[in-house]
């Protein structure tokens, strides 16, 4: 069986912790804010996320660019140049030029390495809910799965790796034009919160609203109620954050009170969907039956 390696990219938001647990290779997006440019990367040294939200609050305005051929390449070739397989999932085409640029260098890179295999996987997914497709594929590869075994686990697993998620702030939806002004307005008035999801095509889409915080998280459950699969108890569940440490506290009561859910892992939403989500958002990952 050939060595080879899993291969992600920053938007996944998993933690450096994680990416060394996980033995991860991570191709790093990049953000312009205030008009300096900075690398997203697991352990956020060009700027820590408590930095990253402070400034988004008080009006920074932060752009965000895809991980390019160039960059891609000098990440790919040192692997294959080691005699090992990648095996990159990306970022969701729905979203980003990621997974296109990860393509491209991957067939030039299979014209400098024939021996070599490279397969890329478009996700459809994003934040942790590409970290946790990431998660599941290495526990797959841990029980000896060969890359091909492995990418066909994943390709299957997508449809079913669920992304529900919430927004406390209609504006920055607004600026991305994910909302019009009018609901964006109307909504902030009265207090209600978005309940969305990451569609089959690794879209963001509405799928409800709720009338503050609270009831939405509390949505967020439902979801997961009525869309997981197995015993829920005994899932892995990955939540992402906006820099509210209190919204997670609530959701995970929320799961350990309904479902009896042990392993809960929540991290920081990073700055490439953050910039377009703001603080207070929060996003639920898990296993389901359909997204």
């Amino acid at each position: 069986m050939s060595e080879y390696i899993i291969m992600t990219d920053s938007s996944c938001d998993l933690s450096a912790a994680e990416v060394a647990e996980l033995d991860l290779t991570v191709a790093s997006l990049s953000f312009e804010m205030d008009g300096e440019s900075y690398l997203d990367t697991p352990d956020h040294a060009d700027m820590p996320m408590e930095e990253f939200y402070r400034r988004l609050d008080a009006g920074a305005q932060c752009t965000t660019a895809a991980v390019s051929v160039g960059r891609f390449v000098d990440t790919m070739r040192p692997i294959l140049a080691a005699g090992k397989d990648i095996l990159y999932i990306a970022f969701s085409s729905g979203l980003s030029t990621t997974y296109q640029s990860g393509c491209i260098a991957a067939e030039d890179l299979r014209e400098e390495f024939p021996e070599r295999k490279i397969t890329v996987i478009d996700s459809l997914s994003a934040s942790r809910g590409q970290g946790m497709l990431v998660y599941r594929a290495v526990q797959e590869k841990n029980k000896g799965k060969t890359m091909e075994e492995v990418e066909a686990f994943v390709r299957e697993a997508i449809p079913g790796q669920c992304h529900w998620f919430t927004v406390d702030d209609l504006y920055h939806l607004k600026r991305g034009g994910r909302v019009s002004a009018t609901t964006a307005l109307v909504g902030t008035m009265l207090h209600i919160k978005p309940v969305m999801h990451t569609d089959i095509e690794g879209h963001l889409t509405p799928v409800g609203k709720a009338r503050g915080m609270k009831a939405a998280l509390k949505a967020l459950v439902d979801g997961m109620e009525k869309l997981g699969v197995g015993d829920l108890s005994q899932q892995t569940v990955f939540i992402c954050h906006g820099n509210c440490p209190d919204n997670v506290a609530f959701i995970s009561k929320e799961l350990r009170d309904r479902f009896g859910v042990t392993d809960i892992r929540p991290e920081f939403i990073g700055p490439v969907i953050g910039s377009h989500t703001g603080s207070g958002t929060l996003g639920l990952f898990f296993v389901g039956r359909e997204r």
